[in-house]
């Protein structure tokens, strides 16, 4: 059960303020709620499928130890690349295609988070929890639980809240959690 909750986290954090959570606005202003729900969530388990099955293959493969280790190192290094901001470039942005609302939100949403930092997330998480069901239904959780609040959000409090006040503190949750996990690391398995 840790590893659901770990994941759940992590990856909503992760996701806070970050490009795709951007495009769910976007496709959100377009589109039924409903459907860009649906999207983001057929969207959200695969990617969150393949994230869960690398992770765990790395956690099979390397030696726990070198995996804690590097998933505490993994962790802070998200939290300084969420300090420095995830915009989505105008080639990025979404366009609305001809496949239909719901394909078109599945296919963007998915091909934005493949090697985005909220699959590294899902990915870190797996190599270090080993329980792929657990960790797979966190990641979908938590990924999809970010973009519904961003749905609500951008609806209900519009430009109150600062983008950067958001990135400050999900990337300080990160560092101090990576900083934790190296630590524990180092003390319990020398």
């Amino acid at each position: 059960m840790k590893g659901f909750w770990a994941a759940l986290f992590f990856v909503f954090m992760a996701e806070m303020g970050d490009k795709t959570q951007l495009m769910t606005l976007a496709f959100s202003a377009k589109y039924k709620a409903i459907t860009v729900l649906i999207g983001v969530c057929i969207a959200t388990l695969l990617i969150n499928l393949i994230s869960v099955a690398l992770g765990e293959s790395f956690g099979k493969v390397f030696p726990a130890y070198w995996v804690n280790l590097i998933a505490g190192i993994a962790f802070i290094g998200f939290g300084i690349w969420t300090l420095k901001g995830d915009q989505a470039k105008e080639e990025e942005k979404p366009h609305f295609g001809k496949h239909g609302p719901l394909m078109t939100v599945i296919i963007a949403f998915f091909l934005a988070e493949l090697g985005d930092k909220t699959m590294l997330t899902a990915v870190a998480v797996a190599t270090r929890y080993h329980d792929f069901l657990a960790v797979w239904m966190g990641a979908t959780v938590g990924l999809v639980a970010s973009n519904a609040l961003a749905i609500l959000a951008g609806k209900a409090v519009g430009n109150r809240l600062s983008a950067r006040s958001i990135q400050i503190a999900v990337a300080v949750v990160y560092v101090v959690s990576g900083g934790l996990a190296i630590a524990d690391t180092l003390l319990h398995h020398p």
